[in-house]
């Protein structure tokens, strides 16, 4: 189901790569995705549940793309889900359907994802939650 032009998923590739950074950190476990949803061809659903997880937080990037298709599959089964509005990004989008700006993108998506699918949240409001 991969797309032969889709760098980003494609595994092994610079663009699949994590960032060193990020790649250091230690982790409990890790999702290798060739699309979009984290959910989709991985065992993240699984793993969340043998973990006796009932929540999703999203962060990461693109806000249009793979933050909110995760967003979406999470709920879909169940899963609460809590997106994090200054934790996900994107970028201006020009195709043969027009442009639209990155802050008009990233709005559209929250608007959309507080009307059905996850409860919006600041990275601030996210940690007070927490506590």
């Amino acid at each position: 189901m991969l797309q032969k032009d889709a760098k980003t998923f494609r595994k092994g590739s610079e663009e699949w790569k994590l960032h060193p950074a990020v790649a250091e950190l230690p982790r409990e476990h890790f999702v290798e995705k060739n699309l979009p949803g984290s959910f989709t061809g991985t065992d993240l659903e699984s793993w969340l549940r043998e973990k006796n997880i009932d929540t999703v937080v999203i962060t990461g990037y693109m806000t249009q793309m793979c933050c909110d298709t995760t967003a979406r599959q999470a709920m879909h089964p169940g899963f609460s889900v809590e997106f994090i509005s200054d934790a996900t990004g994107t970028l201006q989008i020009s195709n043969e359907a027009g442009t639209v700006t990155a802050e008009e993108l990233h709005r559209a998506i929250l608007v959309t994802q507080a009307m059905r699918f996850s409860k919006v949240l600041t990275t601030e409001q996210w940690i007070k939650d927490l506590v």
